[in-house]
């Protein structure tokens, strides 16, 4: 409670000191409106840097021959430089729109440094070029957007998504493409929410997105900053919240068209020396007690959400901010003693209440997810408790459980126990995302979940004409019964990976050197699941239903599940949520008839969600026209008991139908 308390002051400090110096937070996150290059209502231009270990700092271009010394910027203090230059006299445009940049530096060593202003909208590489050039977007007609922010929703149904790797073809898909095929999929598919990773511009695709070289340019691979803001708007006219996965827990090393060495020194926005790098990503960090970082980071958060629309955000990297240590090396076993201490970047933490104080401020709606694996205490707790602010954090723990499981026990030596334990192992009050697996386990080196369970013969035995062999069997069928209880117990959000709600067959690979730069693994077969002798339909259809269902009963947003019964022998769960009867049959081989669950509720049950069903690649072994009765016969510590046919793995769903809806 006194470590809250000491959090929250620091907080409030610096909130007030930015009020102070700078006029409040509000005006402070408008970095981008000053910094960088703009065109003034006279038609001249208005420049602003900080670089605090420059000796002069130019401004050069198409627009003038690209002579490096003929718009001298001019020495403010604490570090910032300003440039004004007046308009022509024929008032025709001085930087047009599409035209080339770089700011000039040159350092006290006299170097002469060519670089990309921190604050550039748009970067984009030209044919063989191995960097990134900036060119400035003043477009004559920027995009509007038609329609409003959707409410946020009760419940969060995220999918998340990468713009380049979404379409089957051996390339890089675009904003348009994903816009036109994959959102209707999406909505279709019952998600209210998608996570966009790779769009703050990374000089390295295969990096997944995760090294940023320009924080305020959407990546110019996938097309047009119009036509991102076009994306969003169409995703909030389907009633789906746009979700950026945003870095500000490290950037690239890149100096030619990224942050580092902006000034010519090591420091700038980072720590200089070894705390300034972290030596696993090889990428550098920033420095979260610099007044210009917190402007430059804030600014970037406001940016996302004012520009584009984004409803908010998934923090990346959020451990590696949180700890001198980066988490490197570290197994969090949950003592107290771990997260608070001198190990503690108290910097780095009251930047991130900085941020999710902005976000709420600014739109109450907005949602921040925090990707945490340390569980760190009151991250998700409110700021003004001394917690972190975040509405959500990703629940870790559950696919690497999964996964585990998968490699390294048979079936019928399964914990139930520990299953239920690792879902049901999170702190009152604060929210978590469940997941049975994202992008982390698609990539190369990794496996799926469908890969991990059926594996080789996905190749060849996928086909409704070909055998339901036993290996293809069991993995259809415990690829829905892990999704359904890791959505229904595991959290108060749901996550899934693009592709792997239908078991998307192989890993992910970005074209590099170690592949001979192939596209072949970078890139989602959605068509699969449209081939109607497939058997990847199944999939599809089952996480739809799935979703629909959570959608019109609400489990996400209902307060946690009563389990009454996790047997160990018998491979039975089963547990209560939102009115709902939930219950999971592990066991390889058995089935049982007139078996006996317990439940809160008196009166008569039906079957709602049946993993067994014929649409969903099951056997068909249950009756759906049947009632169940729950009698007052007490069970498991539930006052109320029925008596149900439950076949060898199978997911149900029962739901009460003498309750009101």
């Amino acid at each position: 409670k006194n470590l809250a308390k000491v959090r929250y002051k620091q907080f409030s400090q610096i909130l007030n000191n930015i009020g102070e110096n700078e006029g409040g937070i509000d005006k402070f996150s408008r970095g981008y409106e000053s910094f960088g290059v703009h065109r003034c209502a006279d038609g001249g231009l208005y420049c602003k840097e900080w670089a605090p270990g420059a000796e002069g700092v130019f401004l050069t271009g198409d627009f003038n021959g690209w002579n490096p010394f003929s718009y001298p910027y001019k020495k403010l203090d604490y570090g910032k430089w300003k440039l004004y230059i007046p308009p022509k006299q024929n008032k025709s445009v001085l930087v047009p729109h599409g035209s080339k940049l770089k700011v000039v530096i040159t350092s006290k060593s006299g170097e002469i440094l060519y670089r990309i202003s921190p604050w550039a909208k748009y970067v984009v590489r030209e044919g063989a070029n191995v960097n990134y050039d900036w060119l400035h977007w003043d477009p004559e007609h920027s995009y509007e957007f038609k329609h409003s922010r959707p409410k946020k929703p009760r419940s969060l149904r995220i999918y998340e998504c990468h713009v380049g790797i979404s379409s089957h073809e051996g390339k890089v898909a675009s904003y348009k493409h994903f816009t036109c095929n994959v959102l209707p999929r999406i909505k279709d598919l019952g998600y209210n929410c998608i996570q966009l990773m790779a769009i703050m511009e990374h000089a390295y695709y295969a990096s997944f997105g995760y090294q940023i070289t320009s924080f305020f340019a959407a990546s110019s691979r996938y097309g047009t900053p119009e036509e991102l803001k076009e994306l969003v708007d169409t995703a909030h006219s389907m009633g789906i919240i746009v979700l950026l996965d945003v870095v500000h827990s490290h950037a690239s090393k890149n100096s030619a068209d990224g942050l580092n060495m902006f000034d010519g020194t090591d420091s700038c926005y980072f720590h200089s020396g070894p705390r300034g790098t972290h030596d696993l990503w090889d990428s550098r960090l920033f420095a979260y007690s610099s007044w210009e970082v917190l402007r430059f980071l804030l600014s970037n958060i406001r940016w996302w959400l004012e520009e584009y629309r984004f409803d908010g955000f998934r923090f990346d990297g959020v451990t590696s901010m949180l700890y001198h240590h980066h988490g490197m090396g570290q197994g969090f076993s949950g003592d107290y003693s771990e997260y608070f201490g001198l190990q503690v970047d108290e910097d780095a933490l009251t930047y991130l209440m900085l941020a999710n104080h902005l976000v709420h401020t600014l739109y109450p709606d907005s949602i921040t997810i925090a990707e945490d694996v340390s569980g760190m205490p009151a991250l998700c707790s409110p700021i003004s408790q001394g917690g972190g602010g975040f509405d959500y954090r990703l629940a870790m723990a559950i696919p690497d459980k999964w996964i585990q499981l998968l490699k390294e026990f048979k079936d019928e030596d399964w914990n139930m126990g520990d299953i239920v334990y690792t879902l049901t192992n999170r702190r009152y009050l604060e929210k978590c995302i469940a997941y049975a697996e994202s992008h982390d386990q698609a990539l190369v080196g990794d496996k799926t979940v469908a890969f991990w369970l059926m594996d080789a013969e996905m190749y060849t035995n996928m086909s409704v004409l070909s055998p339901f062999t036993p290996v293809i069997d069991r993995g259809i069928q415990l690829h829905k019964m892990i999704r359904l209880i890791t959505h229904g117990l595991g959290g108060e959000g749901y996550l899934n990976f693009m592709g792997n709600e239908f078991g998307h067959p192989e890993w992910l690979d970005f074209p590099r050197k170690g592949n001979n730069e192939s596209y072949h693994y970078a890139r989602r077969q959605f068509h699969l699941t449209d081939d109607d002798l497939l058997r990847y339909k199944f999939l599809n259809n089952f996480d739809r239903d799935m979703n629909r269902l959570e959608e019109r009963c609400g489990w996400l947003s209902a307060p946690q599940a009563y389990v009454s019964e996790k047997h160990e022998g018998n491979k039975i769960i089963a547990f209560e949520r939102a009115g709902l009867l939930f219950i999971f049959n592990f066991h390889p081989s058995k089935s049982y008839t007139d078996y006996r669950v317990g439940t809160a509720l008196p009166g008569k049950f039906k079957i709602v969600l049946d993993s067994d069903a014929a649409e969903y690649g099951g056997h068909q072994r249950l009756d759906h026209s049947t009632d169940f009765f729950s009698e007052a016969f007490e069970h498991n510590g539930r006052p109320y008991s029925l008596l149900v046919y439950i076949p060898s793995r199978v997911a149900l769903i029962l739901q009460n139908v003498d309750l009101p809806n």
